[in-house]
């Protein structure tokens, strides 16, 4: 972009403000390729939904060894762990790690009592999802997240370049301007592996107690019948321990 890499310290803006994308990939390719070009130590944080799927091909034809991080809260569904099992076949080159808790599933019910998540879901969050990502983002000046615009009213204000306040970084959304068509359009053309999940109505798929059927690119599924929509990981105010 003819300029130096925003940093967390020195972000004034999204260097793609006045960019408007003609692409195929809604400028996805561009800000991935300048991602990888500018931040050595970049790190996808990856869930491996639809998104996760179509930005994990587009990240291997930019930078092959890329590495992918995925938060294993052990409370994931089986067809997520198969399909993680399949993307590393298929992108051997691709250095992706499984991030687990800093305690056990068994350990969080004797420190807080069993079913967190009913009761407390952010604290279950914080414990199983932000704090893993903390670490994995502490040593890294940007990561990247398959947000986009069209998923809720807190993402629509998101841009290709964001400052992180929440884990003091850059982050990097290259799919700010695709819709729930576009994701599956890119992922029957190229013919990629998927969540076989989604063929059973859940279009967002997460940790198994907070995760529900719902209809098609909504995350209404996600912490069905409590007053939560995010996770924590893509807001600035989280619970803690």
């Amino acid at each position: 972009m003819g300029q130096q890499a925003p940093t967390y310290e020195r972000f004034t803006k999204d260097p793609f403000e006045d960019f408007q994308p003609e692409d195929e990939t809604k400028g996805a390719q561009e800000v991935i390729q300048w991602a990888y070009g500018q931040y050595e130590d970049i790190v996808y944080a990856c869930s491996f939904g639809a998104e996760g799927i179509v930005l994990i091909d587009l990240i291997s034809k930019a930078a092959p060894e890329a590495r992918v991080v995925f938060l294993d809260t052990g409370l994931h569904f089986e067809e997520t762990y198969q399909l993680i099992e399949k993307v590393k076949q298929r992108y051997p080159k691709l250095q992706i790690t499984m991030k687990k808790p800093p305690i056990t599933v068994e350990e969080q019910a004797e420190q807080y009592g069993s079913a967190l998540w009913k009761r407390n879901p952010d604290q279950c969050c914080y414990i199983r999802k932000i704090k893993p990502l903390e670490e994995v983002i502490s040593g890294s000046t940007a990561w990247l997240s398959g947000l986009r615009r069209e998923q809720s009213p807190s993402r629509s204000k998101t841009n290709f370049v964001n400052k992180d306040e929440r884990f003091k970084s850059i982050k990097v959304c290259p799919l700010i301007y695709w819709t729930w068509e576009d994701v599956w359009s890119y992922i029957r053309l190229n013919s990629l592996d998927y969540n076989e999940l989604h063929d059973q109505n859940y279009p967002s798929v997460g940790c198994i107690p907070c995760t529900a059927q719902a209809a098609d690119g909504d995350r209404s599924g996600r912490w069905k019948g409590l007053n939560k929509t995010e996770c924590g990981l893509h807001t600035t105010n989280t619970a803690s321990e």
